[in-house]
């Protein structure tokens, strides 16, 4: 099985996409978009509930993929779980071979389908990147692999005197790549990766684009701006968030000719 933490470790332009999943959304319509995703990809990631709307949980999800040969990175959050809950998801995700994960404080919550549930936040992101670590540096009996941890920041201008040790404490922590949520202005993309790399920043993470791919007519846009993230200095790949047509993703990835 081809993964993603193979991929972080070549010279190569690496590519991930998110299942596009709803409440409703079943097994087998999962497993369909997956499979369309998987030839032309590094993994598919698992989001979870990470914008407060409910959706099928990211461990069986992972356990799905793994056994059709596809390497997942399921998502957690700090919102809805508390430090146990946490460390019980880490633990069943090792335990089936998850070798890559993104943790992530979560948003807040009262936008999604559960406006009234309570949020948890018992640990921060810095402090649940550190407890994944430590469980990787934990020997088990025939699970050699430790988890590959990213986590996400999002592209805005940064004044000039902007503090980089926050992501610097999460690096510290064991988090090693860093996913940008979607920019739709290249510019400001271009300037705030100058920032990570003026900051070493990039030293310390591979750095993944987030990209919206629009079905049809925004195919060959999306192609147009996967070409145009490869060539910013610091980016490692891109991440695409496929809006319910796996197709379209490939279309793209096909059009850039990056893959």
């Amino acid at each position: 099985m081809k993964t993603f933490s193979q991929a972080l470790q070549t010279a190569g332009f690496s590519i991930t996409a998110e299942l596009s999943l709803q409440k409703q959304t079943t097994n087998d319509e999962a497993l369909r978009q997956a499979g369309v995703l998987a030839e032309s990809i590094d993994a598919i990631q698992l989001t979870g509930n990470s914008n407060s709307g409910v959706l099928a949980s990211p461990l069986a999800l992972a356990s799905q993929l793994i056994q059709q040969g596809i390497d997942p990175i399921p998502w957690l959050d700090c919102r809805d779980r508390n430090r146990i809950a946490l460390q019980s998801d880490l633990l069943g995700l090792r335990a089936i071979g998850v070798s890559s994960i993104m943790l992530n404080r979560g948003n807040d919550s009262g936008n999604g389908n559960e406006p009234k549930s309570k949020p948890v936040f018992d640990l921060t992101c810095r402090e649940l990147v550190a407890m994944a670590n430590a469980m990787s540096d934990e020997e088990w009996s025939g699970s050699p692999h430790e988890f590959v941890i990213g986590t996400c920041a999002t592209a805005v201008a940064r004044k000039a005197d902007w503090d980089a040790e926050p992501l610097l404490a999460r690096a510290g922590a064991g988090a090693r790549f860093l996913q940008i949520r979607p920019c739709a202005d290249l510019d400001l993309l271009r300037q705030y990766m100058q920032r990570l790399v003026q900051s070493r920043i990039t030293w310390n993470y591979s750095v993944i684009v987030s990209l919206d791919v629009i079905p049809r007519d925004g195919v060959e846009t999306c192609a147009g701006q996967m070409r145009e993230i490869a060539d910013i200095p610091g980016v490692s790949g891109v991440n695409f968030l496929s809006q319910g047509d796996p197709e379209a993703v490939i279309a793209a990835i096909d059009a850039s000719g990056l893959r």
